[in-house]
């Protein structure tokens, strides 16, 4: 049988198909628009998501035996705010896991509400990207829309909708809302009622592995596919990349460089960091994980190729970058352009460079892009060293990771083992495998996972080079501290 997995992204969809044994045997992605109505706003279109993943898959399977396909597992972003109408029409656009607009209302949460009752509700705090500041934004700037909200969902599950009418949700995904009590696995009363909404406005909650239904007629239609085709609930983008990547089970760790940047660890057991420093979150194979997510990691890479040097030739930037320069960069770079969540969660702090002098060249700062995204993910390492984790390997995933100078920058900078997995398609490739346990393939998810996931290449830190970047990372834990009170100055002007 073949199974269609979807990640939906925040610049494209990317879709895979696979046959019962996990080979992948195409792939395709569709782009679609992202909007800025604001400094700091960051929006899509509903609509624009369902029209390129339903193109991108009769591009995917115009060649296959339609009759074979058997299920669809879709994994997307997280945290997005989708309203719908009573009549399923989309209310205003998604307002998106990057977006910035509601640091009075996670200041409201954090501070008024509490972030002990938070963590006692969620186990989470409130973070400017996740869904419930989003929200109480909506009821207070925009009454009207708020009055016409049917349905409250998440990117993946519109996606999901469209396809089966089932309105739901899956738990990896309702952890990232602030609304949902992660230990018990069901919405949390108390949150919904800050939020001002009610229990049938929110979906129900699936595990991500769980048949949520079939294609609808009109869509099976419209897909050139089988009305038979089971979809299952899918996960969250980081979620899917775990179990894509293998990452399933107790005390293994991910790390995925895509637009944002993520230190995902599994755990059996449901644990919260004292601090709420790290998301505690369920995870896709039934059991919980630590999460800290940095909200601008390779699209720091890209910003610095696409909008500073014009150049879409990324290796060969990383070229010019002398072997001998690694861990005696003098330039840093602060990786906030989106503002920070894990660990510093701050709004208001932007990306800096520092260190600058007549001899910088582009290689320094090239570098410091690099470094500056590794240095920040291990601020999220050491909180979860904080709390006993022994973490000497991970995976890692994502458009960044193709990079063989980041992979050697973070093995360094972190002191630990990368590793590359021989499949590297991430959240699609997970909801594949959820798609293919859903309908049977496998007995569970860990038991898909490690079957079909194989390390490919390990990356070990050196002793020189890692006692250089333990150095420079003490430096770099000085810029942020010092820097903190400007920018919300300079945010102003």
């Amino acid at each position: 049988m073949l199974y269609i997995g979807i990640d939906l992204g925040t610049s494209s969809v990317k879709l895979l198909l696979t046959d019962e044994k996990g080979a992948i045997l195409k792939t395709v992605s569709r782009e679609y628009p992202l909007f800025f109505p604001q400094a700091g706003w960051s929006e899509q279109n509903p609509e624009d998501w369902l029209k390129e993943t339903a193109a991108g898959i009769r591009e995917l399977t115009a060649d296959c035996d339609k009759s074979k396909v058997a299920g669809i597992g879709c994994c997307g972003q997280m945290h997005g705010l989708v309203a719908l109408d009573k009549d399923d029409g989309v209310i205003r656009p998604a307002i998106l896991w990057n977006d910035g607009r509601t640091s009075e209302e996670t200041d409201y949460l954090n501070t008024v509400i509490g972030k002990d009752k938070l963590s006692e509700y969620t186990a989470n705090i409130a973070f400017a990207g996740f869904t419930a500041p989003k929200v109480l934004w909506v009821k207070k700037h925009e009454p009207e829309n708020f009055a016409k909200i049917s349905k409250v969902m998440l990117p993946k599950d519109y996606i999901n909708y469209m396809f089966t009418g089932t309105f739901c949700t899956d738990v990896s995904d309702a952890s990232g809302t602030l609304m949902f009590d992660v230990k018990n696995k069901r919405w949390s009363a108390e949150m919904l009622d800050i939020c001002g909404l009610k229990a049938e406005q929110l979906p129900t909650v699936y595990e991500s592995c769980q048949v949520i239904g079939t294609l609808k007629e009109s869509m099976a239609e419209e897909l050139g596919l089988p009305s038979a085709v089971k979809v299952c609930a899918g996960a969250a983008d980081n979620a899917g990349a775990a179990v894509g990547t293998g990452t399933v089970g107790d005390g293994i760790c991910n790390i995925s460089l895509g637009t944002s940047g993520t230190i995902f660890i599994t755990s059996k057991d449901f644990r919260v960091d004292p601090n709420n420093a790290l998301h505690a979150f369920a995870h896709a194979d039934g059991n919980f994980h630590l999460m800290g997510c940095m909200l601008s990691a390779a699209s720091c890479n890209k910003w610095w190729q696409d909008n500073v040097l014009g150049s879409e030739d990324y290796s060969g930037e990383e070229s010019k970058i002398p072997e001998e320069m690694l861990g005696k960069n003098r330039v840093f770079f602060l990786p906030y352009l989106m503002g920070e969540r894990s660990p510093i969660n701050d709004t208001e702090a932007r990306g800096t460079f520092i260190g600058l002098s007549m001899d910088t060249d582009r290689a320094a700062m090239k570098l410091a892009v690099l470094e500056g995204v590794a240095f920040a993910m291990r601020d999220s390492f050491e909180v979860a060293r904080s709390l006993g984790l022994n973490i000497g390997i991970s995976r890692i995933c994502g458009g960044g990771a193709k990079s063989p100078l980041w992979r050697k920058i973070f093995a360094n900078v972190l002191n630990i083992d990368i590793c590359t997995v021989e499949t590297e398609e991430g959240p699609g490739y997970g909801g594949a495998i959820l798609a293919a346990v859903a309908c049977g393939e496998w007995k569970n998810v860990q038991q898909a996972s490690t079957a079909l996931l194989k390390i490919k290449e390990t990356v070990s830190p050196e002793p020189g080079l890692e006692a250089l970047y333990e150095e420079r990372y003490k430096q770099f834990r000085q810029i942020y501290p010092t820097l903190k009170g400007l920018f919300p100055i300079l945010n102003k002007m």
